[in-house]
């Protein structure tokens, strides 16, 4: 059973209150300064104040941390703005090194046609028809996957995923990465590769696809403009390795979500910090 510790408060404050080296994990997403209207919280800060102030927790985050700890970043975008994730790993260089960037991918366009090519011996007439009529019925079979907000431009694509920076103190940090691992499509690849050592699982690689579930209501599903999915946050705890969690935290609860996915993994301790009572609430209704 995970042992709760969930304060309404500042996060720099209350991270300052946490022992030296007492967390073994961080797992968070920060308001990222897009002008989201969030409850308690303006997110319109200058450029060089926001950017500071990351520079302040993430401190408070590296003290709190373990050397063997791992600390997952949640960072979007706009389109209009797209330096600031990098902006905002630049300014955590003095804190953390950059072990892992993984890309959160939310919506996806996929192609199938590769399955479906013309096959078989046929003369070189036939071949050609069938590829012409192979590929007419192939621009309409992509299917989509997963849920983006559409843009309204004639300059900007549609802004379908955000990044997960994994920093650690050393750049050395050790992964369970067969916890989050897919099978081989080609069984063939168990036998012919030794680096398999005859497991059906592969390192599931630094893009990571997972929509968010689908809502009728979002006041009452999805009170609070900027989460991420609980299986993103689960797929951080069990990639630094379940067993090596005793103590978890989220210096920005929001509604919740990573205190959900640490009960569902069995972390033992977990602290979260937020400044919005309603967020708060809606975060202990969901664990309790």
């Amino acid at each position: 059973m995970t042992r709760f510790d969930l304060r309404r408060q500042d996060c720099v404050k209350g991270m300052s209150r946490l022992g030296d080296e007492s967390v073994d994990l961080v797992v968070t997403s920060p308001p990222y300064n897009l002008g989201i209207s969030y409850g308690k919280y303006s997110d319109r800060q200058d450029r060089e104040s926001y950017l500071n102030w990351c520079g302040e927790w993430a401190k408070q985050i590296r003290r709190a941390l373990k050397s063997s700890g791992s600390f997952f970043l949640n960072i979007g975008a706009a389109p209009s703005n797209p330096m600031l994730p990098h902006e905002i790993v630049m300014a955590l260089r003095g804190s953390f090194e950059l072990q892992n960037t993984i890309h959160w991918i939310k919506s996806i366009a996929i192609d199938d046609r590769c399955s479906r090519r013309p096959a078989g011996n046929v003369t070189r007439r036939q071949q050609t028809d069938r590829s012409r009529a192979f590929h007419r019925k192939a621009a309409t079979a992509i299917r989509s996957y997963g849920h983006f907000k559409p843009i309204s431009s004639k300059r900007f694509l549609n802004d379908c995923h955000e990044y997960i920076f994994h920093f650690t103190k050393t750049g050395r940090v050790e992964l369970d990465r067969l916890a989050i691992g897919v099978p081989y499509q080609d069984k063939s690849n168990i036998a012919r590769w030794s680096h398999t050592r005859g497991s059906d699982l592969r390192c599931r690689g630094n893009t990571w696809f997972v929509p968010y579930e689908t809502i009728q209501n979002r006041e009452k599903e999805r009170p609070h403009p900027a989460t991420f999915p609980v299986q993103l946050a689960e797929w951080c705890i069990k990639l630094h390795g379940v067993k090596r969690v005793e103590t978890m935290l989220d210096p920005f609860l929001g509604i919740g979500n990573s205190a959900v996915a640490a009960q569902r993994c069995g972390v033992k301790n977990f602290i979260g910090f937020e400044i919005d009572e309603t967020y708060l609430a809606e975060a202990k209704r969901r664990i309790g």
